[in-house]
């Protein structure tokens, strides 16, 4: 592609292309499983879409074509998975729907366009060991699909099973509903912050009960689906676990770890905010 970065319209026309045959090349793949165990399935749909939105990247060069995959691709597994439209099913769908265009209306408010590309990516560039393009791949798209296909599992007996809503199911939908308003209340905040005061720390509202409300609100979702899938089958109470798990380890042990140490070099009084603010369980503030 040319050197010159399309505009910001003209970056998210190109995007909504590449996502469009994502999808389309999802579902077809799932599609073709038929029969299959649906976990499969579903793997290899996402697979295949990371191999458009991979080379969607190198061809326009900038791995933050994939950001919007994290929001996109659950709710085609959901619409894909559903056998019948049963109380819970719906309900399920539902979180997942709200959950979505929430998270994706929230990066494209963000997203400035193909000229820029998130600085976690040119961090991962700048220290692994491997090629860029290996990195590309490795790090900023597959390992992230391999966390969201794992917390998607529970997608699977939620879906496909249904049933009535029942306390578990209801619960499910409560907290599922309460994460994604807990997400955007502090991605707003966040935003009114910074607007306000360019580069100032965020230590008011949400970000004063803990230092990370967003991904608080973020790990409640995946663990809303785990109880979606309980509540279809008791019995999937363990193995979809695996789900909300892995999802609390991407954070703690990547996602949060990456942000904090950028937070300690840029932020005045970082230190001093860190040390009185617990890191996701929420407190009441402390001065």
């Amino acid at each position: 592609m040319s050197n010159a970065a399309p505009d910001r319209a003209g970056s998210f026309g190109w995007v909504a292309l590449v996502y469009a045959i994502a999808c389309s090349v999802a579902w077809i793949v799932m599609s073709s499983f038929e029969g299959e165990p649906a976990p499969l399935a579903l793997g290899a749909g996402m697979l295949a879409s990371v191999a458009v939105t991979f080379l969607a990247s190198i061809w326009l060069e900038n791995g933050s074509v994939f950001d919007p995959w994290w929001s996109v691709l659950p709710p085609l597994v959901a619409l894909h998975l559903v056998e019948e439209w049963t109380p819970l099913a719906i309900a399920c769908v539902l979180v997942v729907f709200v959950w979505a265009v929430r998270l994706t209306v929230n990066w494209a408010i963000a997203w400035p366009g193909l000229h820029h590309e998130d600085w976690r990516y040119a961090l991962l560039y700048q220290r692994s060991p491997l090629p860029q393009w290996l990195t590309l791949f490795l790090a900023v798209q597959l390992v992230p699909a391999v966390f969201v296909y794992l917390g998607s599992l529970p997608l699977v007996p939620a879906l496909e099973r249904g049933g009535e809503l029942g306390p578990v199911g209801l619960f499910a939908c409560a907290l599922g509903l309460f994460a994604a308003g807990l997400e955007l209340a502090s991605d707003e905040q966040r935003r009114a912050v910074a607007a306000a005061k360019p580069g100032a720390l965020m230590d008011v509202g949400l970000w004063a009960w803990c230092r990370h409300p967003n991904y608080l609100g973020e790990i409640l979702f995946w663990v809303s689906l785990w109880l979606f899938g309980v509540a279809a089958d008791p019995g999937a109470l363990f193995w979809t676990a695996l789900g909300p798990l892995a999802i609390v380890g991407l954070f703690l042990g990547a996602s949060i770890p990456l942000i904090e140490e950028r937070n300690a070099a840029r932020r005045p009084g970082w230190a001093e905010y860190k040390a009185r603010t617990p890191k996701l369980l929420p407190r009441a503030p402390r001065r």
